[in-house]
């Protein structure tokens, strides 16, 4: 059987990331969404995700911004986090083993939620307002 080891360093940070973000590009379901809202900027979405997962996994704060607000607008439910945090799991579940990486699965998993949770209000909030205009 192999030898999985923890998330340790920003090459581990790094295969996490390529890995799952392949992953997401190829998948019927939310590839589409990705592909379409970062268009050829993956390069620079993907150095953002490294700084991000650096910051959260490995405490080098490498990364600073709000991540939610680019979410905001885009035409998810909770199908597509649904289908993000299964790829998520099953990326670093294929990757690695150990306390950071049940940390990065429950972190992934927090953060789902709450953009879901945001979005969904953010949309009955703008529900509301337009109704009342």
């Amino acid at each position: 059987m192999a030898q999985f080891n923890d998330i340790t360093t920003f090459e581990d940070i790094k295969l996490l990331v390529d890995t799952f973000y392949s992953k997401v590009q190829k998948d019927e379901f939310i590839g589409p969404i990705f592909n379409e809202k970062i268009g050829n900027r993956w390069p620079e979405h993907l150095e953002k995700m490294y700084r991000f997962w650096q910051t959260i996994l490995l405490e080098v704060h490498s990364y600073s911004g709000s991540p939610f607000p680019p979410h905001k607008q885009l035409p998810i439910a909770k199908e597509h986090f649904d289908r993000w945090m299964q790829i998520f799991t099953e990326t670093t579940d294929s990757l690695f083993t150990g306390p950071l990486a049940e940390e990065a699965k429950l972190r992934a998993k927090n953060m789902a939620e709450m953009f879901n949770y945001k979005i969904d209000y953010f949309r009955n909030l703008e529900k509301k307002q337009t109704n009342n205009s």
